[in-house]
């Protein structure tokens, strides 16, 4: 692994280079856990996806490359993995057993973010990047064990410490206010933990500066600074109004209960962040009944007028 900060480029190199070590940028999944449809789910967005009105999308992770696309890493394996790979052309297989894809990354033990690791048993090497507390998740249930240690390495990561991702590409794990997953949850739950079990990556190469949060609770003062100044900003879309199961009828949960902040209010992600310097702020791991799905909705045009983009499955970014 490699730390510290990315060599800089010789100015008058720097236009050809850039053009061959883009970074790209490739969103696998957009939806919160259940995607959507979500399969025992009648709301009107999973409906409307059932009928071909709106799109479908699959659970939540991202796909990044540093040098313009020979290699891969992506961000949190979801159950879907292998319909989003199979999507996904620049990640497809270039020989019977070679792959582009050279690591995984996990962003905390969410079902949505881990189990799609069993489908990447396939006697297939890569490297898996989490913290301590995130492997730990993983070596307490024997059937990660599928993933053969010769092939498939567990590589702890420090928070707050650089490393090299893929070629190309160095990662720096932050916390994020979160919890721990739900099924770890006991009688007394802390939605606002900032610790290993819920973080943030900030992304470099290519002289770009990328950041991915798909689950975060509050927006702190450290955490605006430190997505000051982004070229992107992948964010935690869950949820559009706090209540918004709840008045559904699809639950009694708050989005705050499930640690998640909200896209709109006072509070919320688009007034927190309104005016802090970001390239390009995109939502992602948006639940099924968040209105900003459909398109034309007033839901929709408002975050889109403050600025943000509704990510799409497949949605492609180069920088």
């Amino acid at each position: 692994m490699r730390h510290g900060n990315q060599h800089v480029r010789p100015v008058g190199r720097r236009r050809r280079r850039a053009v061959l070590s883009a970074l790209r940028l490739r969103i696998l999944g957009a939806a919160a856990g259940g995607g959507l449809p979500q399969w025992n789910c009648g709301c009107p967005n999973c409906a409307a996806a059932r009928a071909g009105e709106i799109a479908s999308l699959t659970q939540s992770s991202l796909a990044v490359s540093g040098d313009g696309g020979g290699t891969w890493a992506v961000l949190n394996a979801s159950p879907d993995i292998r319909a989003q790979l199979a999507a996904a052309p620049p990640l497809h297989p270039t020989g019977p057993r070679a792959v582009p894809l050279a690591s995984v990354l996990l962003t905390n033990g969410d079902i949505d973010h881990i189990a799609g690791l069993l489908t990447l048993r396939e006697m297939q090497g890569f490297d898996l990047f989490a913290t301590p507390a995130i492997l730990d998740v993983l070596a307490a249930n024997p059937v990660f064990d599928a993933l053969r240690p010769g092939l498939v390495v567990r590589r702890p990561v420090a928070l707050d410490t650089p490393f090299r991702l893929a070629q190309g590409l160095e990662a720096t794990l932050f916390a994020v206010p979160g919890k721990v997953p739900l099924y770890l949850e006991g009688e007394v739950v802390e939605t606002g933990l900032v610790g290993e079990q819920t973080v943030g990556v900030e992304l470099v190469g290519a002289e770009r500066r990328v950041l991915y949060i798909p689950g975060c609770a509050a927006i702190t003062p450290g955490l605006a600074a430190r997505i000051e100044g982004a070229d992107v900003l992948f964010f935690d879309g869950t949820l559009w109004a706090d209540d918004e199961m709840i008045r559904a009828g699809l639950g009694h949960k708050t989005g705050a209960r499930m640690g998640h902040l909200s896209i709109s209010g006072p509070g919320g992600t688009i007034a927190a962040l309104a005016d802090v310097s970001i390239g390009r702020r995109v939502f992602v791991h948006m639940n099924n009944t968040n209105p900003v799905l459909r398109p034309g909705s007033a839901e929709r045009a408002g975050a889109e007028a403050a600025g943000w983009t509704i990510g799409q499955d497949g949605l492609e970014i180069t920088q």
